[in-house]
């Protein structure tokens, strides 16, 4: 683990201007692939088949943008509820499973992607298998080839800053010359939380149940856009 993990970036002070942008850091899932509605649904189901009285939308409110391990911290708090051995992994395993008849790669992210002018990484809350398979699936594992981080390699995951800050570090990027693209609340609190940029992305399905995207301006993104064809334009405004 990197022990950039422990270390916050100072913000600009207000009349100071901000470094020129060296790294652009996607999220994944929502971000990337449009994941979110096939995950949700079920991480739902099997956690209804093991007796949580949860819905989807809670689900999605609660924990969308969140590892697993902390997922089920939540659960065996809030509800009382342990998971049992190999509830995780069956889960994970199902998952795939939908991905494999459902997962897509955003509209136009692909093309976005390659014309970039600037470097660029994915941070994740996943696990590395089930990135590399969803960024596989979806054709865009060789825009990324090499420059994929998950929360398994940190002590913790979103909303503390550690996977940002370990995959600056690794980049040999300081944080405040990074922007984060982040669809959920805790991605955009781990961004500002490692002193970097951050704009928010609405255009997954997930985000079919808010019309609006003032969550993640609340927590911090300096703008939210929704179309890939906009990421010239952002990426110049940040």
């Amino acid at each position: 683990m990197s022990d950039a993990s422990t270390r916050l970036a100072p913000l600009p002070r207000p009349g100071e201007t901000a470094p020129a942008l060296a790294l652009v850091i996607f999220d994944c899932d929502g971000v990337l692939v449009d994941s979110e509605p096939i995950s949700l649904a079920r991480l739902t189901a099997g956690l209804n088949r093991i007796g949580v009285p949860i819905d989807v939308e809670t689900v999605r409110e609660r924990f969308a943008g969140t590892s697993m391990v902390s997922i089920m911290d939540h659960i065996a708090r809030d509800y009382g509820v342990a998971a049992p051995e190999g509830f995780v992994d069956a889960v994970k395993a199902d998952t795939l499973r939908a991905f494999d008849a459902e997962l897509r790669a955003m509209a136009g992210v692909a093309e976005a992607v390659a014309g970039l002018t600037l470097p660029s990484c994915v941070a994740s809350s996943s696990d590395p298998v089930r990135l590399r398979h969803s960024l596989g699936l979806t054709g865009l594992l060789p825009l990324f080839e090499g420059r994929i981080f998950s929360s398994t390699m940190v002590a913790r995951g979103k909303p503390a800053p550690d996977l940002f800050l370990h995959a600056a570090a690794a980049m040999g990027v300081p944080p405040e010359a990074c922007l984060v693209i982040e669809d959920s609340v805790p991605g955009v609190t781990a961004a500002c939380a490692a002193g970097m940029r951050v704009v928010g992305f609405s255009g997954g399905g997930h985000w079919g149940h808010d019309p609006s995207a003032a969550d993640l301006t609340r927590a911090g993104a300096s703008r939210v856009f929704r179309d890939y064809r906009d990421l010239p334009a952002v990426l110049t405004a940040a």
